[in-house]
């Protein structure tokens, strides 16, 4: 299953064009609140430094790419429609926007960092909007829609907790649907410190404090300060930093990646995705109106900020936030190739802690029956099938039913 990143936000912060440029989708785009009318899915890239130049092989990835040394490996990106006030009751499309929220494994929150819409996700002129209100707004939709469920539903929980059920596992079935485990809960109740209290007892008050705390656990947020390159924006994107400094903040400029990625696909430039710089192919092929935006993102973007942004923001949520590794399962220990001879076929993301049962589970759940351990190629170690994968690890898995090494 691919990881699946919702992207989240009030209208008009460049969430479409965020998503068209790391996806090169060409979903619509236009100052109309509420464009997205329905969600829109394609597939982007983590990019992460492939493990071949350090075996000294040609690879040939099956489930991934591999270019200039560097491994595209696919994620799911949804485009999700701008949320207004009291979305979580429904209004607007409030309820759409949830339930596929719900199913994301992380959420980029996109926000106008210039200050360009009015509270309601109007364009307005830049600086005269408020990006942190603008942030603590959709967020305060999200923690009512979680407080709605467990509010909503507290006679069932009650009468489940009387029945013998624990209680974190009578609040988790509630969020079960969008992807809540127990121990999300558990840590939820511990943070907002009433998991000593009987349900009954938990006040609306405790209650908020829980479902915040849950929505951030659950659902790990990244913010992207877009449209950074407008005058004003470094104003308040140094106010965003301050006021929510226990938050990954990304600088962003989703305009100018659309612009390189749109110009590298006509053979104009010569660019990596999240690269800090890019070359141009033919100067003579160039209008003056291209010269002139490629001057300025290499000036106003690469000059200042290295890139922009939107694949950095990418390969933080999948490598950072949720603590993914690149594992590589190979079958022939010798050539690191599958049965078919294919080198360095595939790249799996594993959470942080997840352990080599974890991996053959990931692979196939025939593989788990019977597995011995496993084969740290670079180290030539044994590993026992407890032992906790690091990222870039390249790994052999040796089981009892073929008594020998399988993938």
């Amino acid at each position: 299953m691919p990881i699946k990143i919702g992207i989240i936000g009030k209208t008009n912060t460049g969430k479409t064009t965020f998503f068209n440029s790391a996806t090169l989708s060409s979903a619509e785009i236009s100052t109309y609140p509420f464009t997205t009318k329905k969600p829109e899915s394609a597939t982007a890239n983590a990019i992460t430094l492939c493990v071949h130049p350090e075996f000294n092989v040609k690879d040939n990835p099956k489930n991934s790419r591999c270019i200039d040394g560097w491994r595209y490996i696919p994620i799911e990106l949804i485009d999700l429609p701008g949320l207004i006030k009291d979305a979580w009751q429904g209004k607007g499309l409030g309820n759409q926007f949830l339930s596929v929220a719900a199913q994301s494994d992380a959420l980029l929150h996109v926000v106008d960092i210039s200050g360009g819409i009015d509270s309601s996700g109007k364009i307005t002129e830049a600086g005269a909007g408020d990006p942190i209100s603008d942030f603590a707004d959709i967020e305060e939709e999200l923690t009512m829609w979680y407080l709605k469920i467990l509010e909503g539903n507290r006679d069932k929980v009650s009468k489940n907790i009387r029945s013998g059920i624990e209680k974190i596992v009578a609040i988790a079935d509630l969020y079960r649907g969008i992807g809540v485990s127990n121990s999300h809960v558990k840590e939820a109740l511990r943070v907002a410190e009433v998991e000593d209290n009987e349900f009954d007892d938990i006040g609306i008050r405790e209650s908020k404090k829980f479902a915040t705390v849950l929505r951030k656990i659950s659902k790990p947020t990244i913010i992207v300060a877009n449209k950074i390159d407008v005058d004003g924006a470094e104003k308040n994107f140094a106010r965003l930093r301050e006021r929510y400094n226990d938050t990954i903040v990304v600088p962003a400029s989703a305009d100018s990646e659309l612009s390189l990625r749109r110009a590298e696909q006509k053979g104009l430039i010569k660019y990596s995705p999240g690269s800090e710089q890019f070359d141009i192919i033919n100067p003579s092929e160039l209008s003056q109106k291209q010269n002139s935006a490629l001057e300025f993102i290499t000036k106003e973007i690469m000059g200042e900020y290295m890139r922009t942004g939107v694949q950095f923001a990418i390969n933080v949520t999948v490598f950072k936030l949720l603590k993914m590794n690149a594992i590589y399962p190979v079958a022939d220990e010798e050539k690191l190739a599958d049965k078919k001879g294919n080198i360095l076929p595939d790249l799996i993301l594993l959470k942080d802690g997840a352990t080599v049962a974890d991996l053959a589970k990931e692979i196939h759940t025939s593989l788990t029956k019977g597995l011995l351990y496993a084969k740290d190629i670079r180290y030539n170690l044994r590993l026992p099938t407890n032992y906790q994968l690091r990222d870039r690890d390249v790994i052999s898995l040796v089981s009892a039913s073929t008594s020998k090494k399988s993938h």
